[in-house]
């Protein structure tokens, strides 16, 4: 296994929760349904905010981002601020709680098209692209760190 790049975020929650809580907010917008349904589930089943956890998801979601342009070192990312579809780069819990990466098809496209290359000669099989995640919580800062592998 190779490593790719590695990316980090902190969220402040309250600030973040007023971003959430302000009318006409697209904030949303920037998380999946699964994502919004388990940061709500979680919420529920701690006696917290949902801001919490969607901080949380926020931080791992831009570490991903981070941790994709480490792996692209000096070439153009595929994408640019104002047109990431953050929805598509979801940060969901597996059953055990542990997080994980889901990337929408597109994504995951422009994902092995642009680090590819940069991992094994042409007469190598493409690698699969994995993600390790890992998100924080201390008082009122969310953190989440990414490492993108190819394995």
């Amino acid at each position: 296994m190779t490593m790719l790049g590695i990316g980090h975020d902190v969220v402040d929650v309250r600030a973040f929760g007023e971003q959430l809580d302000t009318p006409g907010t697209r904030m949303r917008a920037l998380f999946s349904a699964r994502e919004l349904r388990q940061a709500r589930m979680r919420a529920e089943l701690k006696h917290d905010g949902e801001a919490v956890h969607l901080a949380g998801k926020w931080a791992a979601k831009e570490a991903v981002v981070k941790a994709w342009c480490a792996a692209l070192g000096s070439a153009t990312p595929p994408y640019s601020l104002d047109d990431t579809p953050w929805a598509a780069i979801e940060v969901l819990a597996e059953a055990n709680g542990c997080p994980r990466v889901v990337l929408g098809a597109d994504v995951e496209r422009r994902l092995r098209a642009s680090v590819g290359r940069y991992v094994v000669g042409d007469a190598e099989p493409q690698p699969e692209p994995q993600w390790f995640v890992s998100i924080a919580h201390d008082g009122g800062i969310a953190s989440a760190t990414v490492i993108l592998c190819a394995q």
